[in-house]
């Protein structure tokens, strides 16, 4: 048993968009399936300890066993010399890399033959570093590169070929093979290259000699007892499975019936539930740190001035998505508190977003508090208010006119923003949707009813701020005018 297990437990992180390896197995997230998932348990009762799954984008996996969130990533990872550099990996199933074209593509005999051709890859995925020295070897014999496009999801990559937006795709065989009810009849098998980097799904860890050998000894007893052996058979993980794409075309009409389905769904309510909850709290953190900060920056300036001048521009010029990536996967290398388990996905997302959305909502409100003519300040002054009689009754009512308008437009921003989130395993409506479209391939059904969610809570928000602005028009300077008038 390797050490990370002796206290009865262990965590797996997964990608829960690569079916038969791992997926949602229906409506609730948490009812995650797959060959990954049964062979995490198959670990679990050989050490007598139980797995605790984390599911994440593709791309976050490997940091976050670097990162100590998780004890080992089985997810359908290709075995790879470049990733062992890093990591320790133990194979356990054998796969093949395959091309995909849609049906009636003639077979081609090599990657090479892609020339001039548009592909669609993963990201995160070593698909495109495949491309990229196919692309070398293009060049360096006079021949068009294979353009190659990116998607996040398994799933985007096939929708990209079933549009014909790309003349093929990369993947690996099992993932096809269990689509084939989805897929069948409307795309084919073009190459299925012999490459020795794309021939062994691995259990990576850290490196740690004692825990790869442990591991090792695990994989290979469950080998020998042949229960690797019927996982395959479970999953319909065998070669038999390439006929499959000779089947007659599935329908693509639109169905009513999923789309309710997906739209009265629990699943949907609990990630569109969730998106708000995180949108608000985060906005409503933002509006409280930005405040005092913009106070402070209208003032005289100070040492304390220039570094909220440059808290500020750090934070407007860096993407949210590397913030968000730094808090949940680089704030644990240097403050080993974080990779504990009271630091969920849900705080680091909160934590992440609020102080991205303050340095926006800071310049919001230093404007509207500029816009204020400072000579109802004075005036107010010399009537012997207090400053803060000042702030509370005559500044900040009329700053708050001018502030809501963008303040309302920045949340509905923030809203859309949180879908960000699913790259660090957070179950908000968007990862909801995608998990689900990866389930299915039902992607016009399930994207409707997301859609509906998202307009229904914009809607919402820009009703809300018609009702607010009439509430504060009396603080509208000119119409005050033209009513003393």
């Amino acid at each position: 048993m390797p050490p990370f297990a002796v206290n009865g437990h262990f965590t797996v992180c997964t990608n829960p968009t690569l079916p038969p390896m791992t997926f949602v197995n229906g409506q609730d997230t948490r009812d995650l399936a797959g060959f990954d998932i049964d062979l995490a348990h198959e670990l679990g009762r050989a050490w007598h300890a139980e797995p605790a799954i984390l599911t994440m984008d593709f791309e976050g996996m490997l940091p976050s066993l670097s990162s100590r969130r998780c004890d080992m990533v089985i997810s359908g990872v290709m075995r790879q010399a470049g990733r062992e550099k890093n990591y320790d990996a133990v194979p356990y199933l054998d796969s093949s890399i395959v091309v995909i074209a849609r049906s009636g593509t003639p077979r081609i005999t090599a990657l090479e033959d892609l020339s001039g051709q548009s592909v669609a890859v993963e990201s995160g995925t070593s698909y495109a570093t495949l491309v990229e020295k196919t692309n070398q070897k293009l060049a360096q014999s006079g021949r068009a590169p294979i353009s190659l496009q990116l998607y996040p999801a398994e799933d985007q990559v096939v929708q990209q070929v079933l549009l014909g937006r790309v003349h093929a795709l990369i993947s690996q065989d099992v993932e096809v093979y269990y689509r084939q009810k989805q897929l069948g009849g409307k795309v084919t098998i073009i190459l299925k290259p012999d490459n020795p980097d794309y021939r062994e799904f691995a259990v990576y860890i850290r490196k740690n000699p004692q825990d790869k050998a442990a591991l090792g000894q695990t994989v290979a007893a469950l080998r020998q007892q042949g229960v690797l052996e019927n996982l395959s058979r479970k999953w319909s993980i065998s070669n038999a499975q390439e006929q499959a794409f000779t089947e007659k075309a599935t329908s693509s009409a639109f169905s009513l019936e999923v789309f309710f389905s997906a739209l009265t769904s629990m699943a949907f309510v609990k990630g569109a539930a969730l998106t708000l909850i995180i949108a608000v709290l985060s906005h409503l953190t933002a509006i409280v740190i930005s405040i005092p900060v913009a106070l402070k920056l209208n003032g005289p300036r100070s040492p304390l001035q220039m570094l909220l001048s440059a808290y500020v521009a750090v934070f407007r010029g860096a993407p949210t998505l590397l913030q968000l990536l730094f808090i949940w996967n680089a704030l644990p290398q240097f403050f080993p508190i974080f990779r504990e388990s009271w630091f969920t996905p849900f705080l680091a997302t909160w934590l992440s977003l609020s102080i991205n959305e303050s340095a926006y909502q800071v310049e919001i409100n230093r404007a509207a508090l500029r816009a204020v003519d400072q000579g109802q300040l004075v005036a107010a002054d010399a009537l012997g208010m207090k400053r803060s009689q000042i702030y509370r009754h005559v500044i900040f009512p009329q700053a708050l006119r001018i502030a809501l308008p963008p303040t309302i437009n920045e949340f509905i921003s923030l809203l859309k923003t949180t879908s960000l989130a699913s790259v660090i395993s957070l179950q908000e409506l968007l990862a909801v949707t995608q998990i689900q479209v990866a389930r299915t391939f039902e992607f016009t059904e399930y994207y409707s009813a997301a859609l509906v969610y998202y307009l229904a809570m914009v809607f919402f928000f820009l009703f809300l701020q018609k009702r607010i602005e009439r509430r504060f028009s009396w603080a509208d300077r000119n119409k005050a005018t033209g009513h003393g008038q």
